[in-house]
């Protein structure tokens, strides 16, 4: 399995993804799930890949090659000509019905299922930044100032902290902390997802990025955070207070009453017999 994180912000995006892929406990391995696609004062462009590993690669490596030919002619569409991300998401999801027309009837004989999960996101000179979730079908969703992030694979464990921190306010540096606090979370609770982690932080406008990092468990930062991070919630935990049960122990106790009824509680009585 794997954890892909991808944030965009009005001062630029920020992208993270494991490494660890498994086909059982004795088959893991590691395999970079994020491809950056660089031309220079043209396009940035970032993509992260979870779910089935041997679709991913393919998708990937056909997507430098695709080309979408539009109705009426033209110069075909590809990832390196496209005049907007929308486009590039639309070759992206082109080379993932490639992959399909061509694997998935022999997967499927196999009892594999066509699953692959992407999120793709960045610049193209003459217009904004934009951030696209890719589904398995090809087709795709959008980020928007109310959802300014997208996961791929085990979401759940860090997607906590995202939705209390992120804002497309939240400067570039604060949410890479976010983004590895939330990978440390999803490190913790899930042995699927492992290091070594790829992080890139893109500026807005810049279209080319110095801070692309993959970090190990030797990174000094990283293995900061982790320890901070597990410290801080352990304070913040021991600071609020243990549950009082009622109004003459404390001015916010736990027992109320309320509107609700009671939870349902069954008494036994001597008369009742076991059946």
């Amino acid at each position: 399995m794997t954890y892909c994180v991808a944030i965009k912000l009005n001062a630029g995006l920020v992208f993270l993804s494991d490494s660890r892929t498994n086909a059982g406990l004795d088959q893991i391995s590691t395999f970079r799930k994020m491809i950056v696609y660089e031309k220079p004062d043209d396009r940035f462009m970032v993509l992260l890949s979870a779910g089935n590993l041997s679709i991913s690669q393919s998708v990937r490596e056909i997507l430098q090659i695709e080309q979408l030919k539009e109705h009426g002619g033209g110069e075909p569409i590809t990832i390196w000509n496209a005049k907007s991300m929308f486009d590039a998401a639309r070759v992206l999801g082109a080379a993932i019905r490639h992959v399909y027309d061509r694997d998935a009837a022999s997967l499927r004989q196999s009892g594999v299922e066509f699953n692959v999960s992407l999120i793709f996101g960045g610049q193209i000179k003459g217009e904004g930044m934009r951030l696209f979730q890719v589904y398995s079908a090809g087709n795709f969703i959008e980020a928007t100032t109310e959802t300014p992030f997208f996961q791929a694979g085990e979401s759940k464990y860090g997607k906590p902290v995202l939705d209390r921190v992120i804002t497309p306010d939240t400067p570039l540096d604060e949410a890479a902390k976010c983004a590895l606090v939330s990978m440390d979370s999803t490190l913790k609770s899930n042995l699927s997802v492992g290091l070594p982690l790829d992080l890139v932080v893109y500026e807005a406008n810049s279209f080319q990025s110095d801070k692309v990092v993959c970090i190990d468990e030797n990174n000094p930062y990283f293995r900061m955070l982790r320890g901070s991070w597990g410290q801080k919630l352990r304070e913040m935990f021991d600071s609020i207070e243990d549950p009082m049960w009622h109004g003459e122990q404390t001015d916010i106790p736990l027992m109320i009453q309320t509107g609700r009824n009671q939870p349902l509680k069954k008494i036994s009585t001597p008369q009742e017999k076991l059946i």
